[in-house]
């Protein structure tokens, strides 16, 4: 029951900022845009459901954002995934206005309203947030790892000791020959990148205890996770195969690159053409840089992008990563281009002539997959999918995530591919283009995946 009041408080408090959040566009609707449109004589019917649509998007992409994550967000970012779904919702409101009326509308109220919509955000935020540790003191937490050390770091790194308070970090050998009696004071467990066998005798002994368990996979995990379910000889059945979706989900995906690519080409080619000329003017340089890089089945193109780094940063013909806002390679503009992905917007071209999607695995150069390839063999298994603008490991990952954690979000998006994923993705990859430490480099940035004791 105390799980289920849990749930039913937390539903009930992020109904509450959804309608909160609806309530200044509700006022500037009735005060100022419902009166301009005339709507008799549905006047007032059409006004609540101009309102309850607005309640609808916004909660959408608050869902897209993971705004309502009260246990595991810090108050800046739900404020800031709050205010970037309000954002949208009031895009598209000013949009739906400016259809119905004969005339371009004022903004003004709309500005007004996103304003309000952010201090109701911060409000909002900042009493939920210290409502919710109040009254839900933090899990007692064991962690059981094999291939995987540290959980106990991250939960620290992230700031998540509010919600679990971890007492033990026991291997999972040292578990499993104590019977298991460790656990029995755990209201929460991390299962740290543990063998099936093992993992599984766990998972059925907390099940039946009512401990909650949260497990860091292992690639096999994430390969069986899309598996079809059937039912053969009377008996159910996991059938997993290659990636190969369906050809209507590969041609609506096709026509979403293009209509996509084609559109953000359009609105941002002023930012192009300012971008082109700095850095033309900076050092007299090209303003492109082609590089080759591996997409489906192992295939290689050239991958466009506006030049960050200066002609000569790999002279000597050697392959390397960026290390980020400390690698003297990078020129002035290189820096500011990259702070705000700009100069990935050249990649719109590639996705347009097919040989990039909006969504997949992100490219990489053969030379660096072949040094992943050394040790991590299954590093391969992305190839499956055609390279992508943005991703899974993209939207929640960081620059300097590890190759292996990289690999798991790559695949976590191959097995199940779905058009509406595709569309998640693709409106989550905004929320993370103003945030800096998905820019990291690979040297100097802190290192966000668990210590590995094996590669296997």
């Amino acid at each position: 029951m105390s799980e289920f009041r849990h749930d039913l408080l937390l539903r009930i408090i992020k109904l509450g900022n959804a309608v909160l959040m609806t309530v200044p566009f509700a006022v500037s609707w009735m005060v100022y845009y419902g009166h301009q449109l005339y709507l008799e004589p549905f006047f007032f019917k059409g006004n609540w459901l101009v309102i309850v649509l607005y309640f609808l998007v916004y909660a959408m992409y608050g869902r897209v954002y993971d705004a309502f994550l009260v246990s595991l967000n810090p108050i800046s970012e739900m404020v800031y995934s709050q205010s970037l779904a309000a954002a949208v919702s009031d895009v598209i409101a000013f949009i739906v206005i400016w259809l119905l009326m004969r005339y371009f509308p004022n903004a003004l109220p709309l500005l007004i309203v996103f304003l309000c919509q952010v201090a109701v955000s911060a409000g909002w935020s900042v009493v939920v947030h210290r409502w919710y540790f109040r009254t839900f003191p933090p899990k007692r937490t064991i962690v059981v790892y094999d291939m995987r050390e540290g959980m106990e770091e991250l939960i620290a790194e992230y700031g998540l000791s509010k919600k679990f308070k971890v007492e033990k970090i026991i291997p999972v050998d040292e578990c499993i020959a104590g019977g298991l009696d460790e656990l029995k004071a755990a209201e929460a467990v991390y299962l740290c990148g543990i063998h099936s066998r093992e993992r599984n005798i766990i998972l059925k002994y907390c099940i039946r205890e009512g401990i909650t368990v949260y497990v860091i996979p292992r690639i096999g995990d994430i390969l069986m996770s899309g598996a079809k379910k059937m039912h053969m000889f009377h008996l159910p059945v996991m059938r997993v195969d290659r990636y190969s979706p369906p050809p209507e989900y590969v041609f609506v995906k096709r026509l979403l690159d293009v209509a996509v690519s084609l559109a953000m080409l359009l609105v941002f080619s002023p930012v192009m053409l300012v971008t082109a000329a700095a850095i033309k003017i900076e050092d007299r340089g090209p303003v492109f840089y082609k590089q080759c890089r591996l997409t489906k089945d192992g295939k290689k193109f050239n991958v466009l992008k506006f030049r960050s780094m200066r002609t000569d940063a790999e002279r000597d013909g050697v392959a390397r990563l960026s290390s980020g806002k400390d690698d003297d390679r990078v020129t002035h503009v290189g820096k500011v281009i990259r702070k705000y992905r700009i100069d990935e917007l050249p990649q719109l071209l590639n996705v347009l002539s097919g040989s990039m999607s909006l969504v997949g695995p992100r490219p990489e150069r053969p030379e660096i997959a072949a040094q992943y390839e050394e040790e991590l063999p299954e590093f391969s298994l992305r190839l499956q999918a055609k390279a992508g603008l943005t991703g899974l490991a993209q939207v929640y990952g960081k620059y300097n995530t590890s190759p292996y954690d990289k690999l798991q979000m790559d695949l976590m998006y191959i097995v199940s591919p779905s058009i509406l994923e595709d569309l998640r993705i693709i409106f989550a990859t905004v929320k993370i283009v103003f945030m800096p430490e998905s820019t990291e480099g690979v040297e100097k940035g802190q290192e966000t995946a668990m210590r590995k004791k094996d590669k296997k």
